[in-house]
């Protein structure tokens, strides 16, 4: 990559916290009296350390870094973003990219590396960072606009640009405290878009709003790379990442992790096991859900390569695994599960049907009983699954875990799937791809091929 042609470069940042330690409780009138007095020397070296960071080794560096109150959000990132491209940064909450954005946004300064930022700078990296909430939007157009970098001329001029896009003309002189959350994410919004920035960094701003205007912005931040310019967009918003960037890149506790096109790490990102929550084990007998006759030792959500994952792909299956031991032969076993949604609504429950196992009582041993939800069946968001098992003649309940363990359904939008062309949220508890047709013309003949249907519009 020619170095002209780098728009934003990143060498080996690392960034360290220190962070609060319980304070010692004392146990007597002296001891309280002594540490009065030296309180001043502690206070003052407690002071400089949230600076200085002389007592610890590399980023990378663990047996360097015992310090209890050191926490890295960023070990030795280092990439290069050319000029024009549109790259996303994905990542689990807490991975550190909201930190690395806002080291690029000189808002705080790394522990070690630099980072080059080339060019003329715009990030909205918190919805309505610097509005004044007693002024009208009008006031705080200006005054937001002076604190990207605008002159008043320049806000003069794109005044009412900015405010046809943020749609929220006829509250313009009304007080920013009363606006709504979507209100000031759309004029906040709209503000630094028509920055004209050479480089633009974005975080999680689509979080906010509805579906038009997501869409909205998503066309904005396209025409903004079109014409030659950058883009970082840091979201959670799987469908986003994949209509906008052509890179991705994937950070996780505070390191890179991949960096390559956005359908690869986009999948990459889904098949890994990123978060605890999507399996539970239970290694102490004495702690696991059990009952007379079996006892609870694992649930999982897993791919198809059997892979634990936390976020899953809506077109492709997904399997619920669920691991017990059978403490007492001669029972008939109905292992269950129940799906909710994140509204605390049962999509379905699922019952074993296995033909082996119909009607037979189990013997002592470990058991892996797994579920294979289809792909396009689910709705986009949070699932939260119970396992529970009973047996059957005497029915008695085993064990019942509520949301043992929790998965995200997510849509990336590449190949088929129930979305269509439609970008915004696809309401209802499932989304399953279904058959459609279209007929045209008196006679409801099907188009025979694109190029008759090409014909049939120009003659009409």
């Amino acid at each position: 990559m020619n170095d002209r042609d780098i728009a934003v470069k990143v060498e080996n940042i690392s960034k360290c916290y220190r962070i609060g330690l319980k304070e010692d409780m004392h146990d007597s009138f002296a001891r309280s009296v002594f540490d009065f007095v030296t309180s001043p020397f502690k206070n003052y070296h407690k002071y400089r350390s949230l600076y200085r960071f002389d007592d610890i080794g590399p980023a990378k560096d663990n047996d360097n870094n015992d310090t209890v109150d050191i926490i890295w959000a960023l070990r030795d990132i280092s990439f290069d973003i050319k000029k024009g491209e549109v790259v996303g940064i994905i990542g689990r909450n807490g991975a550190g990219k909201s930190t690395l954005l806002k080291i690029l946004s000189k808002i705080t300064n790394p522990t070690r590396g630099y980072a080059e930022i080339r060019g003329r700078g715009s990030s909205l990296l918190e919805v309505g960072t610097g509005f004044h909430q007693e002024l009208t939007g009008r006031e705080n157009v200006y005054l937001n606009g002076t604190i990207l970098g605008m002159t008043k001329r320049e806000v003069d001029r794109k005044f009412d640009q900015i405010i046809d896009f943020s749609e929220v003309e006829k509250f313009i002189d009304t007080p920013v405290k009363r606006y709504s959350s979507g209100m000031k994410v759309r004029l906040a919004f709209s503000i630094a878009a028509h920055l004209e920035p050479e480089i633009l960094i974005i975080d999680e701003v689509l979080a906010v709003g509805d579906a038009a205007f997501q869409k909205k912005c998503i066309n904005r931040m396209r025409n903004i790379s079109n014409e030659g310019r950058t883009v970082l967009f840091v979201s959670h918003n799987m469908p986003a990442v994949t209509r906008l960037c052509d890179r991705v890149i994937l950070i996780d506790e505070g390191e890179l992790k991949k960096d390559g096109p956005t359908q690869q790490v986009i999948t990459e990102y889904l098949d890994t096991g990123l978060g605890t929550s999507a399996e539970r084990t239970y290694p102490d007998p004495s702690s696991a859900p059990c009952g007379e006759v079996v006892r609870l030792q694992a649930v999982r959500v897993i791919t198809e390569h059997g892979k634990v994952t936390d976020m899953v792909d809506m077109r492709e299956p997904v399997g619920i695994q669920m691991e017990y031991e059978v403490l007492k032969p001669g029972y008939v076993l109905l292992p269950h599960y129940q799906v909710y949604n994140e509204d605390g609504i049962e999509i379905f429950s699922t019952m074993d049907n296995d033909p082996d196992w119909r009607q037979r009582p189990r013997t002592e041993g470990r058991f892996n009983s797994t579920v294979w939800i289809p792909g396009n069946l689910l709705s986009e968001g949070k699932i939260f699954v119970e396992p529970c098992l009973l047996t059957l003649n005497p029915r008695m309940i085993q064990f019942r875990v509520r949301d043992a363990v929790t998965f995200r359904v997510v849509n990336i939008l590449e190949g088929d799937s129930g979305r269509g062309d439609w970008f915004g949220p696809m309401r209802g508890i499932v989304s399953p791809l279904l058959k459609w047709t279209t007929q045209y013309g008196k006679n409801g003949k099907d188009f025979p091929d694109k190029g008759s249907k090409k014909k049939h519009i120009d003659a009409i």
